[in-house]
């Protein structure tokens, strides 16, 4: 899916900022860039519209023969992280070009992608909230996932829940509020949480605007 604009950012913490009438917000402190334009694709060569940033310093001897060309065809500076975005226009990225984090402005609702915190081999009452069994004595269905299928159809269904790994997954949290947009310092303040831990790589899009509703009109019969 073609989005307007994105970049690449790190994760840095959590704190609070104070809003116009005194209330505490929590928000997000990101390094949104500065991001280097590496590869430029088109519909014409690659089947789509796309551009590919760099994100992060990388010392030379962890970037291998084909990632040291890759970069030297842009004339770029290698970088630890590389990541895609399609766009619905291209033409206004050249290669080289830096992208900083007042691509974005105050107020503009974005998505931010990003992996979870792994929380390790969980159960199905941490893993998915169920309540578990009974609490009274004898029980012996305290916090297990009781039957799978067994008594019923003879077969577990695909999808289940059942104890397993739990977080380090791919997450994405849409429609965050931009607070604050620091090109000098490359911060971006979000509003509320993102997905990670503190120093984790994170995707920023801006959000797609929600359709508004049309309101329909009713016909009532009233009797004559």
């Amino acid at each position: 899916m073609a989005v307007a604009k994105g970049i690449i950012g790190q994760k840095l913490g959590m704190t609070q900022m104070f809003d116009e009438q005194g209330r505490a917000v929590p928000v997000t402190v990101i390094q949104a860039g500065p991001c280097t334009v590496v590869q430029r694709k088109t519909v014409a060569r690659d089947g789509y519209d796309a551009v590919q940033l760099g994100f992060g310093a990388v010392r030379d001897k962890h970037v291998n023969r084909p990632a040291r060309g890759h970069f030297k065809r842009a004339d770029v500076e290698p970088r630890k992280t590389l990541g895609e975005f399609r766009l619905t226009d291209c033409d206004q990225y050249q290669e080289g070009q830096e992208l900083r984090a007042d691509l974005f402005e105050p107020g503009e609702r974005v998505n931010v992608t990003g992996v979870s915190k792994g929380k390790g081999f969980a159960g199905v009452v941490k893993r998915y909230g169920w309540h578990g069994g009974g609490a009274a004595h004898g029980s012996m269905l305290h916090r297990r996932p009781a039957s799978g299928g067994a008594t019923g159809p003879a077969r577990v269904f695909p999808g289940t829940g059942k104890p397993g790994h739990m977080g380090a997954a791919r997450v994405t949290v849409k429609g965050l509020e931009v607070i604050r947009a620091d090109a000098e310092r490359n911060l971006l303040i979000l509003k509320g949480a993102v997905p990670g831990a503190p120093g984790g790589v994170v995707r920023i899009t801006k959000a797609q605007e929600r359709p508004k509703r049309v309101a329909r009109a009713r016909l009532v019969k009233t009797k004559e």
